[in-house]
């Protein structure tokens, strides 16, 4: 894989990941409601979700992928209804005024956050499209080397986590203008809506 080949896919994937979709939402509205608590591994799972969606098309598994059209229509409801199920814990948290020192205590379950973002990114319609259809038109998959793959995929390792990141970053800042109960429930159910949106989006894509 030359470098022109490889520049071009970073700069496509960065293109891709960083446009609005139920990823970056979901990431918004839990960072907006939960704080930092646990995004690390909310973050991973999303990077190994599109890790695992680009073996799949180095591998040839790509057109098991499209024939395997229940299996993956039944990923996709459950990552909507885990978005569903965010939406719903966000429209009924209690109304109480942003707090560090509780929200470090009130610790989330690792693999929970982390199954729950990498079942999100394997039944997305968006990233579907993007490894299924756009990346075998930049990528040559048919001579990509095990070298070439280590590559692809250590760029989409950075560049997803550094896209995802900065999300975080800015949703931390805007964070921080939300300390009283009544600006909090605001949050909560405007974060809320946001998941159920990204969770319509999903599941009618």
């Amino acid at each position: 894989m030359s470098l022109h080949g490889l520049a071009l896919f970073c700069v496509v994937y960065l293109l891709a990941t960083a446009s609005p979709g139920p990823a970056i939402t979901a990431v918004l509205a839990r960072v907006l409601s939960r704080g930092s608590n646990g995004v690390g591994y909310f973050v991973a799972g999303f990077v190994v979700g599109d890790l695992v969606w680009f073996t799949f098309a180095a591998t040839g598994m790509a057109a098991l992928a499209q024939t395997a059209h229940t299996a993956f229509l039944v990923v996709k409801y459950v990552g909507a209804t885990y978005l569903l199920y965010l939406a719903y814990r966000l429209w009924t948290a209690p109304a109480k005024p942003l707090d560090d020192d509780a929200e470090r205590a009130a610790q989330q379950n690792p693999a929970q956050l982390f199954l729950g973002s990498l079942t999100l990114t394997m039944g997305n319609p968006k990233v579907m499209v993007f490894f299924l259809a756009i990346l075998p038109t930049v990528v040559d998959l048919g001579r990509l080397t095990m070298v070439d793959f280590l590559t692809v995929g250590a760029a989409i390792c950075s560049i997803l986590t550094c896209v995802l990141g900065a999300y975080v970053l800015a949703a931390l800042r805007a964070r921080r203008m939300f300390r009283s109960a009544r600006a909090v429930r605001w949050l909560n159910r405007s974060a809320g809506t946001a998941m159920a949106g990204a969770a319509v989006a999903v599941a009618t894509r």
